[in-house]
């Protein structure tokens, strides 16, 4: 029988960031750098952004109309999504794409609608054996006055977006209205949460194109006792990563596990970011992230340049996975 001959070698890549939320500027940053290494590996990178109010924009600003814009997704052989938080994260842009028969290089529209929601990643943790920190779904129209979710401390932070928009420790009942304020200027629905002493510990997970599941280094990242990791440390330069993380075997091994297993529910592709607790009864769960920064110095390339990948090379793995059968 004559030999199946090698899918052929992709030529255009569509990169998509930006997107209508508070994190459009971490977006956009990924985004370029997913740019640099598409054009690193000797392709074409077809640059599209959604601007604040939704609008597309091509590779010079130009603004674009929707069918324009799908005009040149369809003539692209894959696209890589690197949108954060809602209206693209969640779902959206690997549903689009989906729709018009364009390969996405990332998770699919299960995966991201449910990891983008923390409520509900918690639950499906919980239900597959991952323990998570105990807390209360706040929902929209609940008054601060009513009384406190939790004991105190607790951390309270909306159950969808990221870069930790709208997150704060709530110390006292005094806090807790400003809070939740907070909290709500970023999304209806807020997560109130018990705060977890321990150690931040976060891994990447992705599939390859053999449908092995490859992890990166645990990479632990340098908080202060009593605090969080808020959004000015991750992105001001001053955030104390430790990659790999000084772990015991047995760590290592619940946190990988741990990881694989949320993988593998929640239907992730591409490459998904776990965040942890290590305390001394054992590891927590904090959350899933199905499109995570991913400029060179975010924490997923530096936790896979740790097991000998860097950041051109992990762009090329991904590119590969979405593109080529299994072998």
């Amino acid at each position: 029988m004559p030999e199946h001959s090698p899918a052929p070698a992709p030529r255009r890549i569509a990169v998509l960031g930006g997107g209508v939320n508070d994190e459009h500027d971490v977006s956009l940053a990924s985004a370029a750098a997913v740019t640099r290494a598409v054009v690193a590996l000797g392709l074409e990178a077809v640059p599209l952004t959604v601007d604040r109010t939704g609008a597309w924009r091509g590779t010079d600003g130009t603004a674009l109309s929707a069918s324009e814009a799908v005009g040149l997704l369809t003539d692209c052989d894959a696209a890589v999504p690197v949108f954060h938080g809602v209206h693209g994260e969640d779902g959206a842009a690997a549903g689009l794409l989906t729709m018009i028969g364009v390969p996405v290089v990332g998770s699919p529209v299960r995966a991201g609608a449910l990891g983008i929601d923390k409520w509900v990643t918690k639950t499906i943790a919980e239900s597959v054996g991952v323990p998570t920190a105990r807390s209360v779904l706040v929902r929209a129209g609940h008054e601060a006055g009513v009384g406190l979710p939790l004991p105190t401390p607790f951390v309270v932070k909306p159950t969808t977006g990221g870069s930790s928009n709208g997150v704060s420790v709530v110390r006292a009942a005094d806090d807790y209205p400003s809070a939740l304020a907070l909290a709500r200027s970023a999304g209806d629905d807020v997560l109130a949460e018990r705060f977890v002493t321990g150690r931040e510990v976060d891994i990447a997970v992705f599939r390859d194109r053999s449908g092995a599941l490859r992890c990166g280094a645990p990479l632990e990242i340098g908080v202060d006792d009593g605090d969080v990791f808020g959004r000015t440390e991750k992105y001001d330069g001053t955030a104390r990563f430790t990659v790999p993380a000084v772990l015991s075997d047995a760590e290592v091994t619940a946190i990988t596990d741990a990881a694989r297993t949320l993988y593998e529910v929640l239907g992730c592709a591409g490459v998904a970011r776990f965040d942890f607790f290590v305390t001394g009864g054992g590891v927590v769960l904090n959350e899933v992230n199905t499109t995570p920064g991913f400029t060179e110095q975010s924490q997923v390339p530096r936790m896979f340049e740790a097991v000998g990948l860097p950041y051109v090379a992990l762009v090329r793995e991904l590119l590969d996975a979405a593109l080529r059968p299994a072998v």
